[in-house]
C-alpha cells in the first residue's frame, strides 16, 4: 500500500511526522513524501526540513493520501497544480485524509463539499467558508475521508485509519509500539478545556504555532 504525504513550504512537522510514525509501521505499507517538485521543505518554524523524494506527477493515484496542515498552505488554496492532483488522487484512493489545516486544502479541492470535517480550532471558520461542515471532534470520518483536528490529532487519525485498514489488534499494537500513552502536564489541549485566558493568549500570540 502506498501512502502519499504532500509537502510544501511552512508545513507543520507533527502533522506529517505523526501519521508517518504510525503508518510506516503498518505491514506492507510504504510512506512517500511528495511535492510539486522534489526537494527539501522547511516547517513553519524554519527549524526542520523534510525531503520530498517524488513529484506529484509520479504518484498520481496513491492508495492513501495524508495532507498535513501548516501556515504555508494558505498560499496554496488556489494552487491548481496541487488541487488538481488532490482531486484526481481522491478519485482513486482507498482513503483520503488530512491533519489540522490540511483539511483546508481538501476543502479547496472540493473534496469536502457538504461533508463534516475538522481542523485546528483557529481555522474552523475558514473550513466552513470552503464548503465543509466544521465539527468540533478530534477525528471525523465521512466514508473514505478522515480528517483530524489540530497537529497532535494526526496520530489519532492515523491509528483510526490503521484500525479501518487492518483491524483493532494491529492499531493497538502500533499504539503500544510507539508508546502513545499521553499524560500531558496540563489539561488544556482543547478550547473546551483551556481557560479563557489561555485561549485569548494563544489568539494574540499565534506565532507560537509556527
Amino acid at each position: 500500500m502506498d501512502v502519499a504525504i504532500p509537502l510544501y513550504d511552512r508545513f507543520t512537522a507533527l502533522d506529517a511526522v505523526g501519521p508517518y510514525e504510525v503508518l510506516s509501521r503498518l505491514p506492507g505499507t510504504t510512506v512517500h513524501f511528495i511535492a510539486a517538485e522534489p526537494g527539501p521543505f522547511r516547517t513553519e518554524t524554519g527549524m526542520l526540513s523534510l525531503n520530498a523524494d517524488l513529484p506529484l506527477r509520479e504518484m498520481p493515484e496513491p492508495d492513501v493520501v495524508v495532507v498535513p496542515g501548516g501556515l504555508g498552505n494558505r498560499a496554496l488554496l488556489e494552487d491548481e497544480v496541487l488541487l488538481a492532483w488532490l482531486r484526481h488522487a481522491h478519485e482513486h484512493t482507498d482513503w483520503t485524509t488530512s491533519v489540522c489545516t490540511g483539511s483546508l486544502l481538501l476543502a479547496a479541492a472540493g473534496i469536502l463539499d457538504g461533508l463534516e470535517a475538522t481542523t485546528h480550532w483557529l481555522a474552523m471558520d475558514k473550513l466552513g467558508e470552503l464548503g465543509a461542515k466544521p465539527v468540533d471532534r478530534r477525528v471525523v470520518e465521512q466514508g473514505k475521508v478522515i480528517t483530524g483536528a489540530g497537529v497532535s490529532a494526526g496520530i489519532d487519525m492515523a491509528l483510526t485509519l490503521v484500525d479501518r485498514i487492518a483491524g483493532p489488534e494491529v492499531s493497538q499494537a502500533i499504539q503500544l509500539g510507539i508508546e502513545y500513552d499521553p499524560e500531558p502536564p496540563y489539561d488544556s489541549g482543547s478550547v473546551a478545556k483551556a481557560t479563557p485566558e489561555i485561549v485569548a493568549f494563544l489568539r494574540e500570540n499565534v506565532a507560537i504555532l509556527g
